[in-house]
């Protein structure tokens, strides 16, 4: 490889770090198999986990899923939400958090890298820690050091330029 074809390599990788950095602070929530808070609808969910159970799921704008290793919840930002909030009117519909309740998961604070990650903040009840990510809009719960349930939610951040001005 020639020295000019070096230098321009250098220039680019240097210009995608340069956008990874900036670009950073500006991430949105983490997403859940495809599912993302305030950007996936109903018919998203539906793809990605098929049926919802039987339930109330219509009238409380929650849907709930059997899915292998345990049952998800999802709740939808209701128009009483986006008012209280003041949201968009255009984001009522879309999901509001993704809940994941594990039956038997193996992973542990350490397996999953929260313990050790200054954003996530620890707090504990008992038998349960519980980490929470505002920056990325993530928390997991943990019963006797074994992951029982995590909640992906907006970002803080998030949330915040999804308020009306």
């Amino acid at each position: 490889m020639g020295s000019h074809r070096k230098l321009m390599l250098k220039v680019e990788l240097a210009r995608l770090a340069l956008v990874i950095m900036f670009a950073a602070p500006f991430a949105i929530s983490a997403p859940w198999q495809g599912i993302e808070p305030l950007k996936s609808r109903r018919d998203d969910v539906e793809r990605i986990l098929g049926k919802p159970l039987p339930g109330p799921g219509e009238a409380t704008n929650e849907l709930r899923f059997k899915i292998v290793g345990g049952r998800v919840t999802v709740t939808f930002v209701t128009p009483k939400f986006a008012e209280t909030k003041h949201l968009d009117p255009n984001l009522e519909g879309t999901v509001l958090q993704v809940v994941v309740e594990y039956d038997n998961a193996p992973d542990t604070p350490q397996s999953l890298g929260v313990e050790a990650d200054p954003n996530f903040a620890r707090e504990e009840r008992g038998p349960v820690a519980i980490y929470r990510n505002q920056k990325d809009g993530i928390v997991y719960s943990f019963m006797n050091g074994r992951l029982r349930r995590a909640y992906y939610s907006p970002s803080a951040e998030q949330l915040s330029r999804a308020q009306k001005r």
